[in-house]
C-alpha cells in the first residue's frame, strides 16, 4: 500500500512560484510513474505533469508546459512540482497520485491518490 501526502500549497501572487511536494511512504515508491492532478471549483481533476519510475521521462499538460517542472527523489521517496510564473487560472486544489502503470497515471486513473493541497493565485 502506497500512502501519498501533498504539502507545500498556500497563496501566492501571479508571477510568482511555489514548490509542491509529495511524500510516499510504501518501498513500491520507487517503482512507480507519478504524476500531479488539479481541480478547480465547478470543474473536473485534470492533469498537470507525470514523471516515470525513474525520472528520466516527464510529460506536461500543454497549459503548464515551459512553467511548471515535476521532479522525484526516489531515495527520498517524494515527488516535487515547481511551479513558476503562476497564473489566477492555476488556482486549485492539486493531487498528488502514482500508479504502477505510467499510461494510468497520463490518463488520471491512478491507484494511489494524496488528499490534495490548495494553490490559490491572486491576481
Amino acid at each position: 500500500q502506497v500512502q501519498l501526502v501533498e504539502s507545500g500549497g498556500g497563496l501566492v501572487q501571479a508571477g510568482g512560484s511555489l514548490r509542491l511536494s509529495c511524500a510516499a511512504s510504501g518501498r513500491i515508491f520507487s517503482s512507480y510513474a507519478m504524476g500531479w492532478f488539479r481541480q478547480a471549483p465547478g470543474k473536473e481533476r485534470d492533469f498537470v505533469a507525470a514523471v516515470s519510475w525513474s525520472g528520466g521521462n516527464t510529460y506536461y499538460a500543454d497549459s503548464v508546459k515551459g512553467r511548471f517542472i515535476i521532479s522525484r527523489d526516489n531515495a527520498k521517496n517524494t515527488v516535487s512540482l515547481l511551479m513558476n510564473s503562476l497564473k489566477p487560472e492555476d488556482t486549485a486544489v492539486y493531487y498528488c497520485a502514482g500508479d504502477e502503470f505510467l499510461s494510468r497515471v497520463r490518463a488520471g486513473g491512478c491507484t494511489h491518490w494524496g488528499r490534495g493541497t490548495q494553490v490559490t493565485v491572486s491576481s
